[in-house]
């Protein structure tokens, strides 16, 4: 008689601590694993009759100019932070709900934001963006003129130097989701004109080794960029996942720089300035540095470091008794693309690789997943990448300990879970 394969047979042994699974599995198809599906009734297959659902006895909505979420869902929004001082409100951020959302791409309207002093709203007629400086020839560009020019769309994300601080600047961990510490991160399909098209029209001059970028907003918004990023994958996006960036994207045009810091990514772009130094203008030099224990700071710490993120589990979403689960998180790097993602439910002591759900793309979120069998003990979930560069994700005491008390830009460390006894998620320290 032929002998069926349990559900242990088909999960495999686990390969590290507290019943984290080989990640090989997602390759077997047909294995009854989660058991969370309904036994099918008669009268719940019925297409038509009394027990049919109301919705399908009746027309359903009109068409319209513009696609909208289900009211179903209108609980996925970004978190807005007011923290301005009065007369300031405009100056904040709002947040990505990540733990909310699948897959890698950010929908336009749950894109983070981050302003200094509101969004402008720009008349796309009357906007120029020009280039000047140490350049052969100075050069004004409308939309219109931008829109004849070679065009190419590359996914990146986009990630504020501040995000994430909140693990380092507080010696308690927040009891909050994911998204009110990490959700200042998003990542879309960009689509734009290649920056050294235009820097090459215009004649870069020898001497000329920095760019200030400079946007349209009452902040005047702007940042010193590296000659060398804008020759190799910068951008000025005019299309955000197949539709014009929105206002609080920067419309009409962005700088891109995939891998840099998010502000220095300047929104509502109208000049760039080549020069033979940096400008250390006001948002360079009073902040984005980091703090060193002997009282100097580094400056132009502009590439994101390897990072990674697991979401689910996370606090707010708890465990629903022990069995088997999937954990599932996101991985980046500003340095290149995800090599390798590793997870542990002991709080480090061993460690599992996860699989990485393709494509994964240079300087874009990766996402990543490992299955779990949970036995209902507490356990302590956390994760590491390691690039293509072999920089490898540091924990958070390793990341602490080179910085002064309170530094809070470039969080690149490790993020914790515990789960205990009863399935509740908290934030941890580890």
């Amino acid at each position: 008689m032929a002998k069926f394969p349990t559900l242990q047979d088909q999960l495999g042994d686990p390969i590290a601590g507290n019943g984290l699974l080989h990640r090989r599995f997602f390759l077997q198809s047909g294995a009854a694993i989660a058991g969370a599906a309904a036994t099918l009734g008669t009268a719940s297959a019925e297409s038509i009759g009394t027990a049919a659902p109301e919705w399908t006895k009746k027309p359903g909505a009109a068409f319209n100019g513009y696609g909208v979420p289900s009211h179903w869902r209108d609980n996925i929004q970004r978190l807005v932070v007011t923290n301005a001082p009065p007369g300031r409100e405009v100056a904040g951020s709002s947040r990505t709900p990540l733990e909310m959302m699948e897959g890698t791409i950010t929908p336009g309207g749950l894109h983070y934001v981050r302003n200094h002093n509101g969004t402008p709203d720009v008349d796309p007629n009357k906007h120029e963006l020009m280039i000047h400086g140490l350049v052969r020839q100075p050069l004004v560009f409308t939309l219109d003129n931008l829109l004849r020019y070679p065009m190419e769309s590359r996914i990146h994300f986009v990630e504020c130097a501040g995000n994430s601080g909140a693990i380092s600047a507080s010696a308690e961990p927040q009891q909050v989701r994911a998204s009110t510490i990490h959700g200042l991160l998003s990542c879309s399909e960009w689509t734009g004109v290649k920056l050294s098209t235009l820097l090459e029209e215009a004649g870069l001059d020898k001497r000329g080794t920095w760019i200030l970028a400079e946007g349209a907003d009452s902040a005047a918004m702007s940042r010193s960029v590296p000659v060398w990023k804008a020759l190799d994958d910068a951008m000025i996006a005019l299309y955000q996942n197949g539709e014009p960036i929105r206002p609080e994207q920067g419309f009409p045009m962005r700088l891109l720089l995939p891998g840099f810091e998010g502000n220095t990514n300047v929104k509502w772009l109208r000049r760039m300035k080549v020069m033979d130094g940096p400008m250390y203008s006001r948002d360079e030099t009073s902040r984005y540095t980091e703090l060193m224990p002997d009282g100097k700071a580094r400056e132009f710490m502009l590439q994101m470091e390897p990072k990674s993120l697991i979401l689910k589990p996370s606090f707010g979403i708890n465990m629903q008794g022990p069995g088997y689960y999937e954990i599932s998180g996101l991985a980046w790097s500003g340095l290149g693309r995800v090599r390798r993602v590793d997870v542990s439910a002991d709080g480090g002591k061993s460690w599992a690789e996860a699989a990485l759900s393709a494509p994964v793309q240079t300087k874009a979120l990766t996402r990543f997943r490992l299955p779990w069998m949970w036995n209902g003990q507490p356990a302590v979930l956390t994760s590491r990448t390691t690039d293509d560069k072999g920089v490898v994700q540091m924990s958070r005491a390793q990341w602490v300990a080179q910085y002064a008390p309170r530094q809070n830009f470039h969080f690149s460390a490790m993020q914790s879970w515990a789960v205990d006894a009863g399935g509740k998620v908290s934030n941890v320290y580890v």
